[in-house]
């Protein structure tokens, strides 16, 4: 029986993990935390009963405390309730699904309480790689991607020598919007944004996809991951989906990991390595598929992989601005308080006005990422 803890199990990759919990019966959930969707966390603590679950917002925890009154759960809140469920003894496993610069401390805590990390909160590497791979390294703690493109290049690299390899190949769908310049962006909504043409996600990934700001993303995480140099990471667009990266080594040879569009294959290759596991689901037909394409990103009209790639050069803090910015850029979007194109033009703003700091704390991190807030609020 595996025991595993999951931060953020309300959003999608929360969600998704609880429906491979339900169809294995060696895996034990007994830890949960979500932000304040109580409704939801209610019925997944009837269902798995955990035994400490946090609410991020206390109010909610205290009307979830109600609610579960006849349950043998231990309710608690923010963000000391938020690293007591991280480093909860039991918990083998800590599923890090959280949206946002949440994950930081618990995560880091969970390393350093022995805990492997299922890693899904793409902020935690972008603004704090330099101290959370180490910290693996200090406490010897496997961290497993459970980002699609991450995984695939996991998998691919099973059982090779990374010193041996000589280039990431990181693949995009190319999102809703591929093929389209900026001027015929300008009039994008929020439902355009959101309808992505290959994966089901939640809405903030939905619109970083779109605006290829995700793919930037995952470049940084590639880069701490797998201890390569940016220029090694290349970015190659395949509409289909269907290959989730590439790895080509010295010799010239390629390995790639292949599958369906569906998060959960690697969500349970990081539940169960390094087993296998039976999946029920779709499986690819190359018959019916005909052909797999490729492209290079169009950098000019998608700026966001750019400045992502920008902001890794520059390294310290400013990979924190270039996530601190998007993440409300992209709020203030969904809210349809910006226009679509606005997002990047935040983001290059906010690069534009920080002085990297190299190798930040965590203090410094979680400081720059409220002077880039109040930076934005000044302006927009």
């Amino acid at each position: 029986m595996r025991q595993i803890a999951i931060l953020g199990s309300t959003g999608s990759i929360g969600t998704q993990t609880l429906e491979i919990v339900r169809a294995n019966q060696d895996l034990k959930v007994v830890s949960l935390a979500a932000g304040s969707n109580i409704i939801k966390l209610e019925e997944q603590i009837r269902e798995f009963k955990p035994e400490i679950v946090c609410v991020f917002h206390k109010k909610a925890a205290e009307d979830l405390k109600i609610a579960v009154a006849d349950m043998n759960v231990k309710i608690v809140s923010g963000m000391e309730g938020l690293i007591e469920a991280a480093v909860y003894p039991k918990a083998e496993l800590v599923v890090t699904a959280f949206v946002g610069m949440i994950g930081i401390r618990p995560t880091l805590m969970a390393i350093q309480a022995g805990k492997d990390i299922a890693l899904a909160n793409k902020e935690t590497l972008v603004t704090a790689g330099h101290l959370v791979m180490q910290a693996a390294k200090d406490y010897g703690v496997k961290i497993l991607p459970v980002d699609s493109e991450h995984s695939a290049i996991f998998q691919s690299l099973n059982g090779e020598n990374p010193k041996e390899i000589d280039k990431i190949l990181l693949t995009a769908s190319g999102g809703p919007f591929r093929g389209l310049t900026r001027e015929q962006m300008k009039s994008v909504r929020v439902e355009d944004a959101l309808k992505h043409p290959n994966w089901t996600m939640g809405q903030k990934i939905t619109i970083d996809s779109s605006t290829m700001v995700n793919k930037g993303l995952e470049v940084i995480e590639a880069k701490w991951l797998f201890d390569t140099k940016l220029s090694d990471i290349q970015v190659v667009v395949q509409p289909q989906s269907l290959i989730h990266s590439m790895v080509q080594f010295k010799d010239g040879g390629i390995i790639a990991q292949l599958g369906t569009p569906d998060m959960k294959l690697p969500i349970q290759y990081a539940l169960y390595y390094p087993n296998r596991r039976y999946l029920a689901g779709e499986r690819v037909d190359f018959a019916k598929i005909g052909q797999i394409t490729f492209e290079n990103p169009d950098l000019e009209n998608f700026r966001g992989l750019a400045l992502a790639y920008r902001a890794a050069e520059l390294g310290g803090s400013m990979p924190t601005v270039f996530n601190v910015a998007n993440e409300r850029a992209v709020a203030l979007f969904l809210q349809k308080k910006i226009h679509y194109l606005d997002i990047i033009d935040m983001i290059e703003y906010c690069m534009g006005e920080h002085q990297t700091v190299e190798n930040p704390t965590i203090e410094q991190i979680l400081e720059i990422e409220s002077a880039t807030y109040e930076l934005i609020s000044s302006r927009w």
